[in-house]
C-alpha cells in the first residue's frame, strides 16, 4: 500500500541538491543513537565509579597517645609492684602516633579514592604495597598485635641498656594465632628455653616444627612470668607444611617485665622508639620532656637503632593536631617528613634520629634550649 501524498520541497535558494524525502528522519535517528551510546557509556562509567572496587589502601592521620599518661586508671608504662626499680612521674608528654589504615578487606571505589587523594593529609597506596596476597583482616590484626608485643620487649631492653643494665637475648614466642594448635598453650612473650630437650634459636625452632612427623607433638620448655614449664603442641598440616600457629622471634630475658598498657586494637612496631624513651623516663628521676609535648615514631631494633616506618606524613599531621612541638623522625624517613602537611605552619620541629640514645640526647638538648642545634630533617638528608 502506497503512502500518503507528499509535495516535493522547493529547491534551495543556493541551488544545491535538495535533501531526499525522509532525510530529516534519518538525521534524527543518528542523533538518538549517539545519545543512547553516550548514555550507556556514562552508566558504565558510573558503575565503575560506584560499584567496582579498586585495589588501593588509604592512610589517614590517626590518634596519638601520651605514653607517660594513664589508661583506665593505671599508668600506661607500668612496672610491677615489688620490683627493685623505682618509678618517677613526668609532667610532660611523650606521644606515640598512629595512622588510620583501611583494612585488607575494605572495598574502596574511585569516589572514595579521589576524596582521599584530594585531602593533602591523606595518602593512597596500591594494596599490594601494604598487604600480602590473601591477607585477611584477622591475619592483619594478629600480625600487628605480635609486632606491638615484640616492640614493647625490645623497647624495654633498650631502655634498660641505656640505664647500664645487661639484658641477654633469648628465643621468644612473638604471637599466637587463634584456633591454631599453639593457642591456649603458648603465649606471646614466652621464652623458649628448649624444644624437644635441646636449646634452640628461632631458625632451629622453625626447622624442628616443620620436620615433625604427622600426629607427633613438639615438646617445649618455656619460661613465663619467671616460671619454667613444659608444654606439648601437635602441629597441623598447612599445605604440606607442619605448623603450630605461632610466630617466633628474638626477645630478652628481662630483669623487670614492664607493661605498656595500650589499646589492643593498635598494632605494629612503629611505636618502639617512644616506648623506649617513656620506659627510660619512668625509671629515671626528673623530667625527660621538661613538661613539653614531644612526639615521634620509629621501629626500635635490638641494637638500639631506629628503623623507618610507613605513614610518616600522616603521623606528623596527627602530632601537630594534638599540639606536639618536637617530632622525632627516623633518619630514613626524613625526605618524606619534610613534605609533611603544615609542618612549618604548626611550628613543629623535625629532629632526625638514628638511635634511641641519640633521640634521648636530642630531647635533653631541646628541653634545655629550644633553639639548640640538633640533627635536622632536610630533603635528601
Amino acid at each position: 500500500m502506497s503512502g500518503p501524498e507528499t509535495t516535493p520541497p522547493p529547491p534551495p535558494l543556493d541551488g544545491s541538491t535538495p535533501a531526499p524525502p525522509g532525510g530529516s528522519s534519518r538525521t534524527l535517528t543518528q542523533r538518538t543513537l549517539a545519545g543512547v551510546i553516550a548514555l550507556v557509556l556514562l552508566l558504565g562509567l558510573a558503575g565503575v565509579v560506584f560499584l567496582v572496587p579498586l585495589n588501593y589502601v588509604v592512610y589517614r592521620p590517626g590518634l596519638t597517645v601520651n605514653v607517660l599518661g594513664d589508661s583506665d586508671g593505671k599508668p600506661i608504662v607500668e612496672v610491677p609492684a615489688g620490683s627493685s626499680y623505682k618509678t618517677y612521674s613526668d609532667g610532660g608528654q611523650l606521644r606515640m602516633v598512629t595512622v588510620s589504615v583501611t583494612s585488607p578487606d575494605t572495598k574502596l571505589h574511585l569516589v572514595d579514592l579521589v576524596g582521599a587523594w584530594l585531602n593533602k593529609k591523606n595518602a593512597v597506596y596500591p594494596w599490594d604495597s601494604v598487604y600480602s596476597k590473601g591477607e585477611s583482616n584477622d591475619q592483619s590484626r594478629a600480625e600487628g598485635a605480635a609486632q606491638m608485643a615484640s616492640s614493647q620487649d625490645v623497647a624495654t631492653a633498650i631502655a634498660l641498656r641505656e640505664l647500664g643494665e645487661t639484658v641477654p637475648e633469648v628465643t621468644t614466642i612473638a604471637g599466637v594465632v587463634s584456633g591454631e594448635p599453639a593457642a591456649g598453650k603458648l603465649e606471646a612473650g614466652d621464652i623458649v628455653l628448649k624444644i624437644n630437650g635441646k636449646a634452640t634459636d628461632p631458625d632451629a625452632m622453625i626447622k624442628t616444627i616443620r620436620s615433625t612427623p604427622p600426629g607427633e607433638s613438639v615438646d617445649f620448655t618455656i619460661k613465663r612470668d619467671g616460671k619454667t614449664m613444659d608444654v606439648e603442641v601437635t602441629p597441623t598440616d598447612h599445605d604440606g607444611t607442619p605448623k603450630i600457629g605461632a610466630s617466633v622471634g628474638v626477645g630478652y630475658d628481662l630483669p623487670v617485665k614492664v607493661s605498656v598498657n595500650i589499646d589492643p586494637s593498635i598494632g605494629g612496631p612503629s611505636a618502639g622508639l617512644i616506648f623506649s624513651l617513656a620506659i627510660y623516663d619512668t625509671l629515671t628521676p626528673g623530667s625527660l620532656t621538661g613538661g613539653n609535648k614531644i612526639a615521634g615514631t620509629g621501629e626500635i631494633e635490638p641494637d638500639g637503632s631506629v628503623g623507618p616506618i610507613g605513614g610518616i606524613q600522616q603521623k606528623i599531621a596527627g602530632a601537630t593536631r594534638d599540639g606536639a612541638k618536637l617530632f622525632l623522625v627516623p633518619a630514613d624517613n626524613c625526605d618524606e617528613a619534610v613534605g609533611a602537611v603544615d609542618a612549618e605552619k604548626k611550628n613543629i620541629r623535625l629532629v632526625k634520629v638514628t638511635t634511641m640514645h641519640d633521640a634521648r640526647e636530642s630531647i635533653q638538648s631541646w628541653v634545655a634550649d629550644h633553639d639548640a642545634t640538633l640533627p635536622t630533617c632536610k630533603a635528601s638528608s
